[in-house]
């Protein structure tokens, strides 16, 4: 069969399998001026698609139906006229080889991809707004269903394959009418080849084609979409009259629908056609409706029966209901009682903590009576200083935690850049100890024993004719073991030098850590033990001494008001210890040390 091969073929073949994939859909339209030569008899043509097929061009042209052709030169265009070539060299053609793959593999997935290519194309056709696209887009939809149309004609078996498909299901709900019609035409075309095929259907897949027969009689006035769906109705019922039953008993309305809607409206006599073949299977219909009757007329028989039956028991369940109310009117008393309880003893807090309050006042006006009248000044003075340092302190707390929430985002950077410094510090300090304490000096390596044997040999050839006068054999070995340990002691140093700019480095960024911490720390009041940890003194002393001035502070702080009148405000760290000695067994010691 190869050396029969025509070579236009073979050639297109070979240009096809070494061009990149976005110029396949362009080569193989070459293939449609081969096919379609009109000087070919019908054993050339024959022979000419059987070589098609054995050099696998309709296989490519399948697969490229799946293509995107927006990004194809010709655009669309270019994806009807391959689906015209794919129908043209499937038709009147049978493979002498692989015949099963053909026809359960090859035209099977020519049909799919032909579906899925109308579906794109339907789907454009939808969302173009230029008249201009969207004619060209149903120009060539009519291409892709009249391809359809053909390769079902010729090949029967595949009207079932195209009625299942998901594809044309889809296809065909949409409300589209232009495309609507032309898949309404293909299904009237499937439906005349294959009378049975219908009829072979799984249920579900009926209906849903029926359901949408109908919706587009009930739901649209064209003419074109009512003829046409009458028509595919009339011979889906011509071919298979037990579906007659089914669809009056499911579309209650339809003849009444039918005849008042499409009346008049140019397809009477298939009108007629279809009426007529409604109405002789509605006689079976009433039947089933009466039976429908007879039995709803039992059940509501039960069903009163079982209603006074129910009825015999409601004084026990009007008492339950009652129980429930009252019990549930109790509930919600009981919780209005407890808010009020509430309610009085806040009040009663509250009038308490005011006469407290006013008894307190009334004291400390007492106590002002009984000041001599040369300190009172002073101490109102006292008192009022208080007062400013009070709120200043409220105030500046105030302002700094409204600085702390708005420098929240920095203050995570911050904790950030700390875990990266612990952990980079971490990493150094792993790396230097498990370094290796250095090597004595070794030569330089690359050295071969006789590269090494002729360098020494012409080092002691330079020094026997330029020997030293000064330096003896010893005194230059003891001279390079001089210089090899100032060189070790050089890197040692080195080496300390590191570490101590290291360990610089580290401390410089602790105190910049504990700066940006003490700027933006918080106030006591919102103060948690994680900031307690964080704030904790990591140096002995100084943790000593700020337990010490607390101590002091504490104390001095305990001291009547009347031991603080003769003397001005004391600075925590000048507190004589003397006057500590006298409660240090009750004072708090803060710090952890």
């Amino acid at each position: 069969m190869e050396t029969n091969v025509d070579p236009r073929i073979s050639a297109l073949a070979a240009e096809i399998a070494e061009s990149p994939e976005k110029n396949v859909p362009l080569l193989l339209l070459r293939l449609k001026e081969i096919v379609t030569d009109p000087s070919l008899s019908g054993k050339q043509l024959q022979k000419l698609k059987q070589d098609v097929y054995y050099y696998d061009l309709i296989q490519y042209c399948i697969l490229v139906l799946k293509q995107d052709f927006s990004r194809i030169q010709g655009s669309w265009a270019t994806a009807g006229h391959l689906a015209d070539l794919l129908s043209n060299c499937c038709v009147n053609f049978e493979p002498l080889e692989e015949t099963e793959e053909y026809y359960n593999k090859v035209l099977p997935l020519a049909v799919e991809n032909l579906l899925l290519l109308a579906r794109r194309l339907q789907a454009r056709r939808t969302r173009a707004v230029k008249n201009e696209e969207k004619a060209e887009f149903i120009h060539t939809f009519r291409i892709v269903a009249a391809s359809l149309c053909w390769l079902c004609d010729e090949f029967i078996q595949l009207t079932h394959q195209v009625l299942k498909s998901e594809h044309f299901l889809q296809l065909l709900l949409t409300d589209d009418v232009e495309t609507g019609v032309i898949v309404m035409s293909v299904l009237q075309n499937l439906i005349r080849v294959n009378g049975k095929v219908f009829g072979e259907l799984e249920e579900t897949t009926e209906f849903a084609i029926l359901d949408e027969l109908v919706f587009k009689l009930s739901s649209t006035n064209n003419p074109v979409t009512g003829s046409t769906a009458t028509r595919v109705l009339l011979l889906i019922v011509s071919n298979h009259p037990t579906l007659v039953t089914q669809i009056c008993s499911r579309y209650k309305g339809l003849q009444h629908l039918l005849k008042k809607q499409w009346t008049g409206k140019g397809f009477n006599n298939d009108l007629e056609q279809l009426l007529e073949l409604l109405y002789s299977g509605s006689f079976h219909h009433t039947e089933m409706q009466r039976l429908q009757q007879a039995a709803s007329l039992i059940q509501a028989a039960w069903k009163a029966f079982q209603t006074r039956k129910r009825l015999k028991k409601l004084p026990n369940a009007v008492a339950t209901i009652q129980r429930s109310f009252r019990n549930k009117k109790e509930k919600e008393r009981l919780i209005l009682e407890r808010q009020k309880e509430e309610e009085e003893l806040r009040h009663h807090l509250l009038l308490q903590r005011q006469r407290a309050i006013r008894r307190f006042h009334q004291r400390q006006l007492e106590l002002l009576q009984i000041i001599p009248a040369e300190l009172l000044n002073r101490h109102i003075q006292d008192q009022e200083m208080k007062a400013a340092l009070l709120i200043q302190r409220h105030w500046r707390g105030h302002r700094e935690r409204r600085n702390f929430h708005q420098q929240k985002q920095a203050l995570k950077q911050y904790k950030a850049a700390v875990t990266l410094q612990r952990a980079v510090l971490r990493f150094l300090k792993k790396r230097r100890n498990a370094k290796q304490i250095l090597s004595p000096w070794k030569g330089p390596p690359g050295l071969t024993d006789a590269r090494r044997l002729e360098l020494k040999k012409k080092v002691e050839e330079h020094i026997g004719l330029h020997r030293s006068p000064v330096l003896s054999a010893e005194s230059s070995n003891e001279l390079h073991l001089k210089a090899q340990e100032m060189l070790i002691q050089h890197w040692v140093d080195i080496n300390l030098q590191r570490k101590a700019d290291l360990r610089r480095d580290a401390l410089l960024a602790q105190i910049n850590t504990d700066l940006e911490f003490l700027t933006n720390m918080p106030s006591l009041k919102e103060a948690t033990t994680k900031d307690i940890d964080i704030f904790t003194s990591r140096s002995v002393p100084v943790a000593a001494r700020a337990r010490q001035s607390h101590n002091a502070m504490l104390q001095y702080m305990r001291w009547p008001w009347w031991k603080k009148l003769g003397d001005e405000f004391l600075d925590p760290e000048n507190i004589p210890e003397d006057n500590l000695e006298a409660e240090i067994d009750s004072l708090y010691l803060g710090g952890d040390g």
